[in-house]
């Protein structure tokens, strides 16, 4: 996610690329679900959307919708877009192409809300994953056994969840961080209008934090 760069005051810049939130006011109008997934579909599609369409994605009335727009687009976060044919709805785009969050180390730690609702949505996609294959398994006949010593194809899982506990200096922090967003950035639409056949739409989560075990001696 990317978005325009926001201080104390708001300091978005024409053309910029990136948006990156310092100010806590800013940071905590992003605690909120339908906000933050606003945010993922604008800035993962790059497409502009109206109203309506947000407001369908997220169960909210498209008046409660046009609110949290006007709300996000004070901080700079989104812009209104283009129309093209039907002017009567206000279309909503991204102010960037990144979005990142920085609260300076300060005590309030307000994106600790925001990584609350990220963790709930990562919850919710999970439980909703599960659910669909058990109710597709149970939907489906079950395949017959292939014969002895003869494996059936192997499909790639859908979920993948691995945790790894490593032990980095500053510099290589900000290293495996980089090399982690230019890995997943390669596999960015580079055109958001022309998305592959059989290609399902995906939500990726990464982060580091320090572990509060004492450090083994």
């Amino acid at each position: 996610m990317n978005t325009p760069a926001l201080g104390s005051e708001l300091a978005a810049q024409a053309g910029s690329e990136k948006v990156e939130i310092t100010d806590p006011k800013a940071i905590r109008a992003l605690a909120h679900a339908a906000r933050l997934e606003v945010i993922s579909e604008l800035y993962s599609t790059q497409v502009s959307r109206t109203a309506t369409e947000l407001a369908g994605q997220t169960g909210l009335t498209p008046s409660a919708m046009s609110y949290h727009l006007r709300a996000l687009q004070k901080w700079g976060i989104v812009v209104p877009a283009e129309t093209a044919g039907d002017a009567r709805e206000r279309r909503w785009r991204a102010a960037g192409s990144d979005v990142t969050i920085n609260s300076g180390g300060s005590l309030a730690h307000p994106e600790f809300a925001v990584l609350d609702l990220e963790l709930d949505a990562f919850r919710r996609r999970a439980t909703a994953y599960a659910k669909s294959k058990v109710e597709s398994t149970q939907s489906q006949p079950q395949p017959e056994d292939p014969p002895a010593g003869i494996e059936g194809p192997a499909a790639p899982t859908s979920v993948v969840l691995a945790s790894n506990l490593l032990y980095l200096t500053v510099e290589q922090r900000r290293e495996l961080n980089g090399r982690i967003l230019e890995l997943l950035r390669d596999y960015e639409l580079k055109d958001p209008g022309l998305i592959p056949e059989q290609a399902e739409r995906i939500a990726t989560l990464w982060s580091m934090i320090p572990d509060d075990r004492p450090r083994a001696t």
